[in-house]
């Protein structure tokens, strides 16, 4: 476990703390978010770090499974999205792909902010730690990592590792 993620852990019982952590992902309001990351050791200027703990204060439930790939896969089996005949994408793979297609900085980082919320309101767990390794270090193999977990058949989703 990172130390980023355990500290996250320990806190995660401080509702203002979390609320200030959840202010990293708002722009005109990232000041309110920089003494909580102070307090957990995390540098202002680690853009990746402060924005897992964003995400992480915005949806606290946490696997140490599959990367963020595995995670888009998970809330598309939840919402039911099925895929038909005619060879059309479903919203969670139009989401996704616009995801992977993104460029660095923030339009990455709202598409993942909205993965991570749809994420929240299926309940489907995400693994920050894993989130956060490869943000720092993204690139094309991430994202070929990321897009065989989603598509590749007969993968485990993040929920079926964990049962």
């Amino acid at each position: 476990m990172s130390w980023l993620l355990e500290r996250l852990r320990k806190c995660q019982e401080d509702r203002g703390m979390m609320a200030n952590l959840r202010c990293i992902l708002v722009d005109n309001k990232k000041h309110r978010a920089w003494p909580a990351l102070n307090r957990l050791g995390v540098a202002i200027d680690n853009d990746v770090a402060a924005f897992v703990a964003g995400l992480f204060a915005t949806h606290p439930e946490a696997t140490t499974f599959g990367n963020f790939g595995a995670t888009c896969k998970t809330i598309e089996q939840k919402r039911g999205d099925k895929r038909g005949d005619d060879n059309k994408l479903t919203p969670t793979e139009r989401r996704f792909q616009h995801l992977l297609s993104a460029e660095r900085g923030d339009e990455l980082n709202n598409r993942i902010l909205r993965m991570v919320l749809m994420a929240k309101s299926q309940g489907v767990p995400v693994n920050y730690e894993k989130l956060e390794t490869d943000l720092k270090y993204w690139s094309d193999k991430k994202k070929t990592e990321w897009a065989a977990a989603f598509w590749t058949p007969g993968v485990a989703t993040a929920t079926e590792e964990v049962a």
